[in-house]
């Protein structure tokens, strides 16, 4: 697996190299969510009322956002098969 954000990722994922990426996590009590955003991954902002609802969101968020980034390549990139949250 290779880092996104890291030199060449997009092109390593554009031939099927399977990615990963790093997520934060917060809660925000006034408002009672968790906010996940990445310092991989540009544009990654997503929030929910439980981590379970944040994980679909953080990984159709994903899929999303490297597909936008890598779609100029001849082949498609695997899916993000690495997302680890750190709550903070």
């Amino acid at each position: 697996m290779y880092r996104v954000g890291y030199p060449f990722w997009r092109v390593l994922g554009g031939v099927g190299v399977p990615l990963t990426l790093r997520v934060n996590v917060i809660r925000d009590g006034e408002v009672g969510v968790f906010i996940a955003t990445s310092d991989d991954l540009r544009g990654l902002v997503c929030e929910a009322d439980t981590i379970d609802e944040l994980m679909k969101e953080v990984s159709f968020a994903v899929d999303d956002l490297i597909e936008a980034q890598i779609r100029n390549n001849s082949r498609m990139h695997k899916p993000v098969k690495d997302v680890r949250l750190s709550l903070a």
